[in-house]
């Protein structure tokens, strides 16, 4: 068995699947979720080293936190743990360089981020921030909790529906409201005290897949992370799925390592984070990232 340790202490093994590694690189196609195949395992090797020198404070705690998360534990118990961590890497160096390599930015006044509308026991909401790819922000959050707090309290809504106008999903996070917390540790309660992912969670918990995501387009950072929490997914064959907050010296902050670890096991999930690479809807339905495929999702209004 190889076992090779990247910077930040990742350890990936090559080939045979190895229960204690971050996750296992194979050239061979595998349904064992501690195994991810790709097209040539050096040029994987050389790109995740590569990250992960450039990035070793988030990579390690992005293993960290995965290793850390117990599948039967209660919800609440990862998301704490995950934004903890978040924060930490907030005041980090990583984060640091990256808002000063990014710079100024302002973030754009869009109206209305979240659309709901009430159709006999369905609840349908859609972000509408189109332009952006519905990039989150802290607007969208406040919004998508006073919606989601319709179908929590009240028990005649018997579906959820959660999609997206324009051409995406959503994007994650918006780039341009990173960096504007006050403090790492105000940051972390306002993600714990206003979290969209504990209610989805929560109405999943009521609803089972009658509490689904229809994604397409970017589904990305957050918006991954929050569909993920639902109990069914649909996705459209033209979705593009990733965590990129490996980039930004971050990892990601949404719930995701609590709702994709529980969906595709710890190990593909730390790859998605340390190669940054973005997979299709085939794959992620292969991985049950995704529960189903149709063309039928659907793509949304045309951004305006």
């Amino acid at each position: 068995m190889t076992v090779l340790e990247l910077p930040a202490g990742i350890r990936v093994a090559v080939e045979k699947p190895f229960d204690d590694a971050t996750f296992t690189l194979s050239e061979a196609v595998s349904a064992d979720r501690r195994v991810v195949t790709v097209a040539s395992v050096d040029d994987a090797l050389a790109d995740l080293t590569e990250r992960c020198r450039r990035w070793p404070q988030a990579a390690a705690v992005c293993d960290d936190v995965l290793r850390a998360h117990q599948p039967a534990a209660p919800v609440f118990a990862g998301v704490i743990t995950e934004s903890l961590a978040y924060s930490t890497l907030q005041s980090g160096a990583e984060f640091a360089r990256w808002l000063d390599e990014r710079g100024p930015v302002q973030l754009p006044a869009l109206a209305d981020p979240v659309q709901a509308e009430r159709r006999g026991d369905t609840l349908s909401i859609r972000f509408n921030r189109a332009r952006r790819h519905n990039a989150f922000t802290t607007d969208a959050r406040a919004a998508l909790l006073e919606v989601l707090g319709v179908a929590r309290l009240d028990d005649s809504v018997t579906e959820v529906v959660l999609t997206g106008n324009g051409p995406s999903f959503c994007s994650g996070g918006d780039l341009a409201e990173f960096g504007t917390f006050v403090d790492p540790a105000s940051a972390h309660l306002a993600r714990t005290r206003h979290s969209p992912a504990l209610v989805l969670a929560e109405l999943t918990e009521r609803l089972g897949p009658a509490c689904r995501a229809e994604v397409h387009g970017q589904v990305l950072g957050s918006g991954l992370e929050m569909a993920a929490y639902c109990g069914h997914i649909r996705c459209h064959p033209d979705a593009v799925i990733g965590l990129p907050e490996l980039a930004l010296g971050l990892i990601p902050g949404a719930g995701g390592t609590v709702s994709i670890t529980r969906r595709i096991g710890r190990w593909r999930t730390a790859y998605l984070v340390l190669s940054g690479v973005t997979i299709d809807a085939a794959t992620a339905l292969a991985w049950g990232l995704v529960d189903e495929v149709s063309a039928d999702v659907p793509a949304g209004s045309p951004a305006r």
